[in-house]
């Protein structure tokens, strides 16, 4: 067996792939170490040579395949890389169907894929700004806790909409600062960020908390659509999320009769 470690970025698993693939080493011959993930203590530190010598002719994938195994790294489980590498090979060695959601690596390949898109919507849908009130700090932060690796390719939503506003997102992995004109990602979030970034709420989150309450309709509650669309996880670091299950309560003993 073959231990590939790496940095735990995209680009970094990229460089060892192209090396390995190079070298003919077939993927159930690879175990993967990210050096940003929990591996095994017995792991080599340094990716071992194979005695095979390295292909004479590089070997070429499709630009779209690349594009699709960048977005798939960004979700998280104990087989992320391990996948992508599978399928890599499968391609660059002709099967172009390991692309597609007919094949089975390539139905989990969609999967996360799907994942993914859906936790960056999740990014832009349930990310709430506060006021920070610290010298020197930026104008806004915030805290979130996204399941998936999606911060860096989706926070620049924010930046197109916030204008020259400064603001830091934070998450217990890494963080983003947006100094008005630049992003600047952390793979580790400082800590100094997630404090700022979990700071106590400014008090005009009153008036949103009213705001929200008067429009709250009891009649058309579906707990079971508003979950789906609003996943649990979420309300902690929502400041609305207490008053969800207040609201609801209310539903169900006579507001929605009224």
């Amino acid at each position: 067996m073959i231990s590939a470690r790496f940095d735990g970025s995209f680009a970094g698993w990229r460089q060892v792939a192209r090396d390995l693939l190079n070298r003919g080493i077939v993927a159930d011959q690879v175990n993967w170490y990210a050096d940003d993930e929990d591996s095994d203590l017995f792991a080599t530190a340094n990716l071992l040579r194979p005695t095979m010598p390295p292909s004479a002719a590089a070997i070429r994938v499709p630009r779209q395949l690349l594009d699709l195994l960048e977005s798939a790294a960004r979700y998280r489980c104990a087989e992320r890389w391990s996948l992508l590498y599978r399928i890599l090979w499968r391609v660059s060695h002709g099967e172009r169907s390991a692309m597609l959601a007919g094949d089975a690596d390539g139905s989990e390949l969609h999967k996360r894929l799907k994942a993914v898109r859906r936790e960056a919507h999740h990014l832009h849908a349930f990310l709430r700004f506060q006021p920070c009130s610290e010298e020197n700090g930026p104008d806004f932060v915030a805290w979130h806790e996204p399941a998936h690796d999606i911060l860096h390719s989706a926070s620049g939503h924010f930046a197109e909409r916030m204008g020259q506003h400064s603001w830091l997102i934070a998450t217990p992995q890494d963080g983003v600062y947006w100094d008005g004109r630049r992003l600047l990602h952390q793979r580790h979030c400082p800590q100094e960020w997630q404090q700022l970034a979990q700071a106590p709420r400014d008090e005009g989150q009153r008036l949103w908390l009213a705001y929200y309450g008067s429009t709250f309709n009891p009649a058309r509650l579906n707990r079971t659509v508003l979950e789906n669309n609003m996943p649990v996880r979420f309300w902690k670091n929502l400041p609305e999320g207490p008053l969800i299950p207040q609201l609801m309560s209310q539903a169900r003993a006579g507001a929605q009769r009224d």
